[in-house]
């Protein structure tokens, strides 16, 4: 991992990473203490900084790594892995030596698609790849398909989902491997250069005005909303909605709003489940920003996300 990458786990919002390690930040910027018995919201985060700290417990501030060090218990390394992990922050796999680091630092990373196209010809799903989708998920086996997802199996015996990401012509711009090991990390693996920004931008193609396109976070909701018989893209990360994907989807909006004045029916409409979480809601009004008419759709009590509920849906069937 490079300086570069470094400074991206730096640099996140760190009050997201809070939400994410399970505490409860308010309005005001404060969090009762994980770290002592805290009645009074004694955590307070400096948004100008990106830092936070308790004024009971803490001699200084933390950034993201101290506060994942001290509240999973895990080193830097571990505390690095989780911040990529967790919000789908692409790093260099690749480890140059110490005489070519210098340069290849300086060099803008380049996806090796050529090297990857094959896998996605003729997919294969391991038995544990199988169950996954097909048992614990329930998905749609044409879903999985139409995704190309594939498996493989790593040196150490570990079983990963390989989730292939298109650009809207079909050509391949990135990859994602998912651990299928529970709770194993690293959870997720880029390879050097992919850009894993909208999934499934393949489905833009077959949109006509009157659509409704569902917006989800994360792969797995995607496949559940795909499965459930709607056209979807998703968001890698609550925590990752970059400029060029407000722009994309602003041009299409543009773009079916246009059509729709010229010649009848509809424009094409929006909608989304936010995860049951403050990330999933602040994602739902950052794209409320750009998409101005996505509809909100509120998850029943005691679903996290759509997978959750979709899930729960196929059992009662």
């Amino acid at each position: 991992m490079n300086r570069f990458d470094l400074q991206k786990l730096r640099d996140l919002p760190i009050e997201g990473v809070a939400q994410r390690l399970g505490l409860r930040v308010s309005r005001g910027h404060k969090s009762l203490c994980p770290f002592h018995e805290d009645h009074h919201a004694s955590l307070s985060f400096n948004l100008r900084k990106n830092s936070c700290r308790c004024f009971v417990c803490m001699s200084e501030s933390m950034d993201n790594f101290d506060l994942v060090m001290k509240r999973l218990g895990v080193d830097f390394v571990g505390a690095c892995r989780w911040l990529a992990d967790e919000h789908h922050i692409i790093v260099d796999e690749w480890k140059p030596s110490v005489a070519a680091a210098g340069a290849a630092a300086a060099k803008v990373a380049v996806f090796d698609a050529k090297r990857y196209e094959g896998f996605f010809l003729r997919p294969w799903l391991s038995g544990q790849a199988r169950r996954f989708l097909f048992e614990e998920r329930r998905l749609d086996p044409r879903v999985i398909d139409w995704c190309r997802l594939t498996s493989w199996r790593d040196r150490q015996g570990v079983n990963w989902l390989q989730i292939p990401f298109f650009d809207a012509e079909g050509q391949l711009i990135g990859v994602q491997n998912r651990n299928l090991q529970q709770g194993a990390l690293p959870r997720f693996r880029f390879p050097l250069g992919s850009r894993c920004g909208i999934y499934n931008l393949p489905v833009l193609k077959r949109l006509r005005p009157g659509d409704e396109l569902w917006i989800t976070e994360g792969c797995s909701d995607c496949w559940a909303m795909l499965s459930a018989g709607h056209k979807a893209i998703a968001i890698p990360s609550a925590t990752l909605l970059s400029p060029k994907d407000k722009e994309l989807l602003t041009a299409l909006a543009s773009a079916f709003q246009t059509a729709s004045t010229l010649q009848p029916p509809a424009p094409l409409s929006f909608h989304m489940y936010p995860d049951r979480d403050a990330p999933g809601e602040r994602l739902f009004l950052q794209l409320r920003e750009v998409l101005p008419g996505l509809q909100h759709h509120q998850l029943p009590l005691g679903c996290k996300d759509y997978s959750d509920y979709y899930v729960k849906q196929k059992s009662t069937i």
